[in-house]
């Protein structure tokens, strides 16, 4: 019964991070450097299994933290495009990630689970590293809410009237990164970039209001994951990639009939 607990308290806990981070992600259009973010991860959780620290996303955290702030860094100003810099992250995260793990003497037995998510698997200590990365993430956003606002919508207007778009860029990208690292455990590496996105891209459809779309994508993302969970259950199968699954096909269905 615990199991079950546990896997309900994560999924309340990551769909108040789709919603809320997620809505700026959709807003501002930047899923491609949040997907560069999620695979850099990995790179972190190899760490964290090359230094047999007994739960590898503590290490992920500040991997994660780091990569979001060089993807900040050098798509501002770095003479490349900013899909270059998103692609090598990406790569190099995944890379090392591997190679540090290939390094680990003995089995890695949760690197699927990184990999691919299973929330049956979210421990009491999972949930109490979720819940505190969640308050933080929020407490960040409720701070600085209307200049995460100025810069999602109108970058350069928030600059004339005095806002530091870059740093509050970079702040937005290390709030992503914790955002990863809290879903890691329920839809993994692989998966995450579409949790983070498809609740909030759904509700979008039906609303131009920042305020109502993070609360929308909340219970959206909150019904989309208990579904799928339920789903993989039944039919005992992977339960990331069925909450992931039944998440897109909610997502082609009600555009389809929104056109």
């Amino acid at each position: 019964m615990y199991v079950f607990r546990n896997a309900f308290l994560a999924a309340f806990l990551i769909s108040v991070l789709c919603g809320v981070v997620g809505s700026f992600v959709v807003v501002k259009r930047i899923s491609l450097m949040s997907g560069g973010i999620s695979h850099a991860a990995f790179g972190g959780i190899g760490l964290g299994y090359f230094l047999r620290i007994s739960d590898p996303l503590i290490a992920a955290i500040p991997f994660s933290v780091l990569s979001a702030i060089g993807i900040g860094v050098l798509s501002r100003r770095a003479k490349m495009s900013e899909d270059i810099s998103i692609g090598i992250f990406w790569a190099f995260g995944m890379a090392l990630g591997i190679l540090l793990v290939n390094m680990t003497p003995g089995y890695a037995p949760n690197l699927l689970g990184f990999l691919f998510g299973n929330i049956l698997l979210v421990s009491p200590d999972d949930i109490i590293m979720m819940l505190t990365l969640d308050i933080f993430v929020l407490v960040l956003i409720s701070l600085f809410y209307e200049e995460f606002l100025a810069i999602s919508f109108d970058e350069e207007f928030a600059k004339i009237v005095g806002i530091r778009a870059d740093f509050f860029n970079t702040l937005l990208l290390v709030i992503i990164a914790i955002s990863i690292i809290v879903m890691i455990k329920v839809v993994g590496v692989i998966l995450v970039i579409a949790m983070l996105i498809i609740p909030a891209a759904i509700c979008k459809q039906f609303t131009n209001s920042m305020k109502i779309l993070m609360i929308s994508s909340i219970f959206a993302s909150l019904f989309l994951t208990i579904t799928g969970l339920w789903l993989s259950f039944i039919y005992n199968v992977p339960s990331g990639a069925t909450i992931v699954l039944i998440s897109s096909c909610a997502f082609f269905l009600i555009s389809l009939i929104r056109c």
